[in-house]
């Protein structure tokens, strides 16, 4: 292999060329067998010291794996978290606990799993050693949790600063969890969502309108619903500093009783629905009428039942299409059972004529 080197208007040329020699006679002549000159600079390097005589390797000859880690999830989840500021909103400052909460959701989003098995599995990846976490067991994540509890106003009234401000809506709503242990202060009998017969804890969660989670209040189990109410308000007041709020509720949640209390606070609406027995009642004082949904779909109507409120009247056409199909449905199968009674009613008719028939002659 030869490398010639020229000058050429003020620029420097290197040309690479693979060449042979040979004798023919008395004279030993040359022969170009290719111009390498257009290969990477690191490639001729290579060919360079092939052609002097190095031996080379290839990768999976010259190295084992003794053992890998799993990276690309960890940082994916992590860069996100990062990006979203969740650590920031945890601790302003970096510390042990900050980062064993960080590691705990981490492994909640990829893997599911008791504290125990969370320890175990961030050793199989990356993340014990991203967040420095290799010499942490079980019970440093229960420390954690409770770091963590003493530290939730904190962490909510950022996020309401982040998502809440004067005048926002506010949607507020109950569910329940069962809970199979023996030594949860807050584990009572009460309405069971999953209807697993179990002892239950309720907990609230209040979000801004686009359904991020602002605050969150757990419960003993036998708490109604409706009860829970006052607490958001005074948090929404006191704590998050909101005179002007709209909180959005569903007709368990918000009820005549609760609304009255919250007519107590200037500045505080909200949204609900009647329950059926006052929409009835409605339609019965007039103030509410059924012919006008031939025409349009939504109405506001006023009742002196309810100085002072917006009363939405809205026909959802697919609620009445599910009502329609399940009246036929019933009155199938009611048809279905009158013929059986009707059947039953000609056979009996029939042995009676038989029998009487039979006793004549």
């Amino acid at each position: 292999m030869a490398t010639t080197t020229r000058r050429y208007k003020g620029r420097l040329y290197q040309t690479h060329l693979l060449r042979r020699s040979y004798r023919s006679g008395q004279q030993v002549k040359h022969e170009t067998l290719g111009n390498i000159s257009h290969l990477p600079a690191d490639l001729i390097e290579l060919i360079r010291r092939s052609l002097a005589g190095e031996k080379f390797v290839s990768l999976v000859d010259a190295f084992t794996v003794q053992s890998s880690l799993l990276h690309g999830h960890v940082e994916a989840v992590l860069g996100t978290m990062r990006q979203l500021g969740l650590d920031t909103l945890i601790a302003s400052q970096r510390c042990p606990q900050r980062d064993l909460v960080t590691a705990m959701i981490v492994e909640r989003l990829l893997r599911p799993c008791s504290k125990l098995a969370t320890t175990r599995l961030w050793h199989t990846s990356t993340l014990a050693q991203e967040l420095s976490l290799e010499n942490y067991e079980e019970n440093d994540l229960y420390d954690a949790l409770d770091w963590l509890l003493a530290r939730q106003h904190r962490i909510e009234k950022k996020l309401a600063q982040r998502h809440l401000g004067e005048g926002t809506l506010v949607l507020y709503d109950v569910s329940s969890s069962y809970y199979e242990g023996s030594h949860c202060p807050l584990a009572r009998y009460g309405h069971d969502r999953d209807k697993s017969e179990l002892p239950i804890i309720v907990y609230g969660v209040l979000t801004d309108p686009a359904g991020r989670p602002v605050a969150v209040e757990v419960y003993p189990g036998n708490t109604g619903d409706p009860t829970t109410v006052p607490d958001q308000v005074q948090k929404l007041r006191q704590r998050f500093g909101l005179s002007r709020v709209v909180l959005v509720g569903d007709r368990g949640m918000l009820t005549q009783t609760q609304i009255e209390k919250l007519q107590q606070y200037p500045g505080l609406g909200w949204i609900s629905a009647l329950r059926s027995p006052a929409i009835q009642g409605l339609v019965a004082g007039g103030h509410l009428q059924l012919s006008l949904f031939d025409q349009v779909n939504l109405a506001e109507i006023t009742s002196p039942d309810y100085p002072g409120e917006r009363l939405i009247a809205c026909f959802n056409p697919l609620l009445a299409e599910q009502r329609r199909t399940r009246r036929q449905e019933l009155l199938a199968a009611t048809e279905k059972e009158l013929q059986k009674i009707a059947k039953g009613w000609r056979v009996g008719n029939v042995s009676l004529w038989v029998l009487r028939r039979l006793e004549s002659k």
